[in-house]
């Protein structure tokens, strides 16, 4: 064993390699892109990482090598289980026979997301087990331990992490290279009462994942993880899991010893029998959690099942926050109502608090207030001149523009204001033949990104094609996947493991399903990128322009652009239509900050007066 300073999704990433993983797939989705990263760089040489095109490929994926015996992590976040739920279904009725972690992040909230999807609840909805780290030395444990009850089991199970655990920096302990563990796979055998799903091994395996749930009930109330802490007699307790549990011990302090604390660490099967242990002897429990009031209604239930004269409080008593992210501040406040509610120790508690709220808004009083700083595409983004050279051509002219899942979510921001709809990944294609169905008149526009081209908007095309509809997609293609941190996609030639591939063309893509109207420009070229857009409008049927130019990051810029003092009419048009953030204003005057221009030439050919001037092309 060593130490290493580590992310939490590093710490993961190298609990699964010590535990022996064969094979790992997934989609970026943050918070948890860096847990497949990790592995493909810190990889045993028996172990096969792939990202895959989307979360439900890398659920079908990882089924296949665990039907074969081997040790699989599949990887996303909490929007992307929806995606691989099809698969998940009917996975966790065929079971597996190699260990099976399903790693799936949550994002409180949000973050980064659409949603607050609450994992845990869609364990006891898929009937899948599910482990809730509190830590990153936690979750390096508790992954090698999740593919033991995985084997047992022979099922898969959920790994959920939240973004605070994925994120947070700690200090861990780990295995060395030689205690690894090595799994080696006995192959697919077959047997088609096992791997086939009918309608009668359907009815079978239902029954028997009832009476292993409640197996595994009883066998988490044996696991060392679901801990009850109780320092001294009490009757009241704190009830709570994954970060949270962090959050409660640190805003409890010393105080922690005065209250029953029951750390739960698997809230599906949930460990019932160690909850009545802990109930019995209380009169109040406070669940302290994020998202759903997983834990609250569990022992809601169990008190009610076991007639238990203990009352629960939480969300849902309004206790906790019914949404968003806790942090130690609101734990202390709900913390302190609960006490106050009790009639104990509360005023002292409640002083305590409000006396370190005071020395730290005198602390926060003293430092300067931040400016507020929304999110903006990059300067030099080709997204930007995209937007801009659609909205350019089809001025004056009934239009409708879909968004998508991406950096250019953000096409929605003022000035350009091109977002007019963003549902989920893939989905503004589909919402933008709907429109056209009932408002034939309108112009319809769907962006989308190459790696959610790729992801989720092929099928979306193939129904375009099919059903007849009156459209325009664009693909931004900026020749990575740029919102998750650049990882490669079936467009760029190369794989997570570094292996040079031949790339998936988006043009031969699109005239294979049915597209015969493709054109492919640069959107940093504005005058043709607008007469290209015009074009297509005036066309019927589906038609597709990929605006194809690589991401500013990934790219070498040219040297900045500058204003030509003399030549500037002052007219602000640079300003006003494009939202760059290295155009900016000096005692009134436009500029631009070279440390931000990247010299993508876009600026220039909006000023009227051929004022910006200098710049070249980027390497």
């Amino acid at each position: 064993m060593h130490k290493e300073f580590r992310m939490g999704n590093e710490a993961i990433a190298l609990g699964a390699i010590a535990a022996g993983v064969n094979l790992i797939s997934g989609y970026p989705g943050t918070p948890s892109t860096e847990v497949l990263e990790t592995v493909a760089k810190n990889r045993t040489n028996d172990c096969y990482v792939e990202w895959s095109v989307n979360e439900k490929v890398a659920m079908e994926v990882a089924a296949g090598a665990a039907y074969s015996g081997a040790r699989v992590m599949v990887t996303m976040k909490q929007v992307g289980l929806n995606v691989a739920s099809d698969p998940l279904m009917s996975l966790e009725y065929v079971g597996v026979k190699g260990g099976m972690v399903i790693l799936v992040a949550d994002d409180p909230g949000p973050i980064s997301s659409q949603t607050e999807q609450d994992t845990r609840t869609f364990a006891a909805f898929s009937k899948v087990p599910c482990f809730d780290p509190t830590s990153a030395q936690e979750a390096y444990e508790m992954v090698q331990e999740a593919f033991e009850y995985s084997e047992k089991y022979k099922t898969p199970v959920f790994l959920r992490p939240t973004t605070r655990v994925c994120h947070g920096y700690a200090t861990i302990e780990v295995k060395d290279a030689a205690e690894y563990k090595k799994n080696e796979s006995e192959g697919f055998v077959k047997d088609s009462k096992r791997w086939v799903i009918f309608p009668k091994l359907s009815f079978q395996a239902h029954r028997n994942i009832e009476k292993r749930n409640v197996e595994l009930g009883d066998a988490f109330s044996e696991y060392g993880r679901n801990v009850v802490s109780r320092k001294i007699e009490t009757r009241f307790g704190i009830a709570t899991g994954g970060i949270n549990y962090t959050y409660t011990m640190e805003a409890l302090g010393d105080d922690a010893e005065k209250i029953a604390i029951f750390k739960v660490a698997t809230p599906f099967p949930f460990p019932e029998r160690k909850a009545v242990e802990y109930l019995e002897q209380l009169d109040a429990v406070l669940c302290v959690e994020e998202l759903d009031p997983v834990i609250e209604r569990a022992l809601t239930y169990i008190a009610g099942k076991y007639h238990l004269p203990v009352k629960i409080y939480g969300k849902l008593t309004g206790h906790v926050a019914a949404s968003g992210e806790n942090t130690i501040d609101s734990v202390k406040d709900s913390i302190t109502q609960f006490l106050l509610d009790q009639g104990i120790a509360a005023d002292r508690y409640k002083a305590l608090t409000a006396g370190e709220k005071n020395n730290q808004s005198e602390e926060l009083a003293e430092m300067p207030e931040l400016p507020v700083r929304p999110p903006v595409l990059c300067a030099g983004c080709p997204h930007r001149a995209s937007f801009y050279d659609v909205k350019c051509a089809m001025k004056g002219k009934k239009t409708i523009f879909c968004g998508d899942i991406g950096c250019y979510t953000l096409g929605n921001a003022m000035p350009l204001d091109m977002v007019d709809t963003c549902l989920c990944m893939g989905a503004g294609l589909n919402i933008a033949q709907g429109i056209e169905k009932v408002e034939p008149d309108t112009t319809c526009f769907a962006f989308v990104g190459d790696s959610t081209f790729f992801a989720s908007a092929i099928t979306g095309v193939v129904n375009a094609v099919y059903n007849q509809a009156n459209m325009i997609l664009i693909v931004l293609d900026n020749s990575t996947t740029a919102m998750t941190g650049h990882q490669p996609h079936p467009g760029t030639g190369r794989t997570v493991m570094g292996k040079i591939v031949q790339k998936i063309n988006i043009e031969q893509v699109l005239r294979g399903i049915g597209v015969t109207d493709v054109k492919t420009v640069n959107p940093l070229d504005l005058n043709s990128s607008v007469a290209c857009v015009r074009e297509m409008a005036d066309k019927t049927g589906v038609k597709a322009i990929i605006f194809k130019s690589p991401c500013i990051a990934i790219t070498k810029p040219a040297f900045s652009l500058h204003i030509d003092a003399e030549k500037c009419i002052g007219c602000k048009k640079c300003i006003r239509e494009l939202g760059c953030p290295a155009i900016v204003l000096d005692n009134g005057n436009v500029c631009i900050d070279d440390t931000m221009c990247t010299g993508c030439g876009l600026c220039s050919q909006v000023c009227p007066a051929a004022a910006i001037i200098g710049g070249k092309k980027h390497e």
